[in-house]
């Protein structure tokens, strides 16, 4: 209990902190603001292993793509992917509820970085042009998309079906799909008491190619996360 009151107290001062001495990077490039949101990766990792014991793993860096397009799709168990992912690729672009960019300075920043904002489970007319968003954005950038399949945060042992979204993204930027199977709920749950002495593991998967049916997809990639997913947890 203590120690989680420790972790929190730290690490959201110190986001906090980060947040303030970057103000001045949303006058300039946004190259600098990125270099905030990788700070605050490394921050999240460092707040995990001071005061709770946790060490994190890397799996599978032989599978990061280097040479060509691609998108990210990462199971979603916990805040701590959203940050720690930016220490791992390069600069990549968020999908996130359109209510985050309405927080004070966070907000800000999201939207300074090309984070893509939706409206979940609504038809909105910014919804309808969602995915001409991300197609501009991934032709006119190197940045890959992070997207979470799942939609949002889930229990460690839940296995709900992926979104068909995730679907729709992968036939729209026709690129490769990079997945990334993460078992961070079991120390850093989306509710409860974050654990102690545990070990977060990320695992980057072989690429899924380009060209495959929607239904295909999906399936691969659903199977692909839960099986690595059962293996690491």
């Amino acid at each position: 209990m203590i120690r989680n009151f420790l972790f929190s107290l730290l690490f959201f001062s110190g986001i906090i902190f980060i947040s303030i001495i970057f103000l001045p990077s949303l006058f300039l490039p946004k190259q600098i603001v990125l270099m905030g949101g990788k700070l605050m990766g490394y921050w999240a990792s460092f707040c995990l292993k001071l005061v709770l014991s946790v060490k994190i793993s890397i799996k599978g860096k032989e599978n990061i793509i280097s040479s060509e397009k691609f998108f990210i799709a990462a199971s979603h168990q916990s805040m701590f992917e959203t940050f720690y992912l930016q220490t791992i690729f390069n600069s990549p672009v968020f999908i996130l509820k359109k209510e985050l960019l309405l927080i004070p300075i966070f907000g800000w920043y999201l939207k300074k970085i090309g984070s893509i904002s939706i409206k979940r489970n609504k038809i909105t007319k910014d919804n309808l042009g969602f995915f001409d968003d991300i197609s501009k954005i991934t032709s006119k950038s190197n940045r890959p998309l992070v997207i979470f399949p799942q939609g949002t945060r889930v229990l460690p042992n839940e296995r709900p079906p992926f979104k068909k979204g995730a679907s729709r993204i992968y036939e729209q930027l026709n690129i490769l799909c990079q997945p990334v199977a993460i078992n961070s709920g079991y120390v850093w749950p989306k509710i409860g008491e974050k654990k102690t002495n545990k070990t977060i593991t990320i695992s980057i998967l072989k690429p899924i190619p380009s060209g495959l049916s929607k239904e295909n997809f999906i399936q691969i990639l659903e199977k692909n996360i839960y099986s690595e997913l059962d293996l690491i947890n």
